[in-house]
């Protein structure tokens, strides 16, 4: 056992936020620390790490053992380049390095009588690099500074002029680096792209060390976990396996607790209507039997009310009127910035009820295809076309349709002045927003908090195209999971950009994976995407040198094929049903103008003219039953 807590409790002005926390973490595991925000994780890991001092309880880390702390939204600033940044972990090594240069140096010229001497001191040298691994702390530098995302070209900026979120990427890399025994991490995948968040997988499942976990990742937390420890209403509780089993196995207690619940609070009930009816026999016997029956009554420990899986916040997007079948068209597009070549030749098209997830990594243009689609960027060539009746309604990460000087009550009546009181209420609350917390100002709130605003407001909008910038940043994991079921029940379209792994396996019917600046096609959902990567990619990005196509790539170009051969399929039917309506909408309204027709007096006594639309008639009718026919088939 490298770190035991025991009976942790912390509070803050009387409120507690952790109450006998206990649990261990193991030699080399793998333990995620989960709970909604606000249940005291970053509180428990301050105090692991002793940022923070317990109110009660102990905190043990095994003898000699090392602790390793790389804090949410840490960030280094120095005037180091990020290369000299890492390379500074590493400056035993450095140095040792050095010494054994010199010592190199100093045998060429050293007299012989002193020689003996010098050997023996470059060969303690050697062995402290060797053991070391001094030979490999330069391959291994790079190889961190790479899987987090940086190009070797960027090795030599300065961490100085760096964006927040590349400075956590150095404090992580430094971290990985140090090589602790326990590494303690508070959602570390937040600035990192897909690729980057694939590479800190493969690395902390073989790391030899144990590892404690926070995140709102769940495919990140499924793939490391071997231990779930949550924390609930400041207790904790320990669940053996990854997220997926911990949230299967939580449901269920969830339900029996609930039922348990409901089982006792009908049997108070039951007791409490037998003592009343016990005294209103207002006799003697009756009167004691009551009594004897209230004491046993009291004697029950009340269960406590379970906390429901998701109430809190409840998720319902409804578009207000229906788009067209073809809801955007996107043509040749291209966007550069001065040299920077994002990407170019982008043709795609999205159908209405489509969910589209836009995937790629880190500065590969998927905003920008998000802001040129909204009218908040130019494109440099091709464009696009919205269909009939789609109206977008937009979700920016960087919450810019807010006001940060209005409240957040004010920001929803001033953009919705028929709501009153109690419905603009009633919408925040649903959002977790009660009491005085509506009064709150927007520029005072956390990025959680104004994702949240804005998720409300689209709730409110009458869009039929959403199209959403990393929805699920900020959001707690119960958060995540509201979204996923009210993007999975929306009856409009949906485009999104996301990192999210696990919200993309739930909610997208189709991925655009943005790659050596195109789009690549995937008609399926996140596991799809991971099947079929390897050899889509094989097929669409053109070979160095011609050669014979190995089976995997005309797999590959099979694959690629079926899939613009069922694209050309749907299409066609959509065409076709469409077509077929327009034809039954046709004929039935001559339907209607013979029958109008035909009780017109001057038409009723004309023998020759009633004969001829009779006949038109039962053509129109025949031809409508199959008609009919095909338009089931085809809907």
């Amino acid at each position: 056992m490298i770190l035991s807590c025991q009976n942790i409790c912390k509070a803050f002005a009387e409120v507690k936020v952790l109450e006998n926390v206990s649990f261990h973490i193991e030699d080399y595991e793998k333990a995620a620390l989960v709970g909604i925000n606000g249940a005291g994780k970053t509180t428990l890991l301050k105090i692991i790490v002793g940022q923070m001092t317990a109110d009660e309880g102990l905190v043990i880390l095994a003898k000699d053992k090392t602790l390793g702390y790389l804090a949410q939204n840490e960030a280094v600033d120095t005037g180091n380049t990020i290369y000299q940044e890492l390379l500074s972990v590493k400056q035993d090594l450095v140095d040792l390095e050095e010494k054994m240069r010199r010592c190199e140096e100093e045998m060429k010229h050293v007299r012989e009588s002193d020689l003996e001497k010098l050997m023996k001191q470059y060969a303690s040298l050697t062995h402290a690099f060797e053991t070391g691994d001094g030979y490999s702390y330069k391959s291994e530098l790079t190889g961190v500074l790479k899987g987090l995302g940086f190009a070797e070209e960027e090795f030599d900026k300065s961490v100085s002029t760096l964006s927040g979120g590349q400075k956590t990427r150095v404090a992580l890399g430094k971290l990985l680096l140090q090589k602790p025994d326990l590494i303690i991490l508070d959602e570390p995948t937040n600035h990192l792209d897909m690729s980057s968040i694939a590479w800190l997988e493969t690395y902390l499942l073989n790391y030899k060390g144990a590892v404690l976990i926070v995140s709102h990742d769940r495919y990140f937390l499924d793939k490391i976990a071997s231990k779930v420890i949550e924390l609930d209403q400041t207790k904790a509780s320990v669940f053996q396996g990854n997220y997926s089993v911990y949230a299967a196995k939580k449901e269920q207690l969830r339900a029996a607790a609930w039922s348990a619940y409901l089982n006792q609070q009908k049997e108070i009930r039951h007791q409490e209507e037998v003592i009343e009816k016990l005294r209103s026999f207002n006799r003697e016997k009756s009167i004691k039997r009551a009594e004897s029956r209230e004491k046993m009554l009291e004697k029950i420990e009340v269960i406590e009310k379970p906390t429901q899986a998701r109430t809190d916040m409840k998720l319902k997007l409804t578009p207000s009127r229906v788009s067209g079948n073809d809801v955007l068209a996107v043509r040749e597009l291209g966007k550069s910035f001065g040299p920077l070549q994002l990407f170019e030749h982008v043709n795609f098209e999205i159908r209405r009820g489509e969910h589209v997830a836009v995937i790629g990594d880190n500065g590969t243009g998927k905003t920008t295809l998000l802001k040129i689609l909204n009218g908040l960027l130019p494109a440099d060539s091709g464009d696009f076309r919205l269909g009939t009746n789609v109206e977008i309604g937009y979700y920016d990460q960087e919450q810019q349709v807010l006001h940060s000087e209005k409240t957040l009550f004010d920001e929803i009546s001033d953009d919705y002045p028929a709501l009153t009181n109690t419905q603009i209420r009633n919408v925040l609350a649903a959002f977790l927003f009660t009491g005085e917390e509506v009064l709150k100002r927007i520029g005072d709130l956390s990025g959680g908090e104004r994702g949240r605003v804005s998720l409300a407001k689209l709730m409110l909008s009458s869009a039929n195209f959403l199209i959403l910038d990393e929805p699920t940043n900020h959001l707690d994991i119960m958060s995540k999971e509201i979204l996923e079921d009210a993007i999975n029940a929306y009856e409009g379209t949906v485009l999104y950009v996301s990192h999210d792994r696990y919200f993309i396996n739930k909610t997208a019917h189709r991925i655009l994976d943005l790659t050596a600046h195109t789009f690549v096609n995937y008609i399926g959902n996140y596991d799809y995407y991971l099947e079929k990567h390897d050899t889509v990619m094989a097929s669409v990005l053109p070979a160095e040198t011609p050669k014979e196509a190995s089976p995997a790539e005309s797999e590959a170009r099979l694959d690629w094929k079926a899939q613009k051969e069922e694209q050309a399929r749907i299409r066609k039917r959509e065409n076709d049903l469409k077509k077929c309506e327009d034809k039954i909408a046709s004929l039935e309204e001559r339907q209607s103008s013979i029958e109008a027709q035909m009780s017109l007096p001057e038409v009723a006594v004309n023998a020759a003219k009633l004969q001829e639309l009779a006949k038109e008639q039962a053509d129109i009718s025949s031809e409508l039953e199959t008609l009919y026919a095909l338009w089931e088939t085809l809907a």
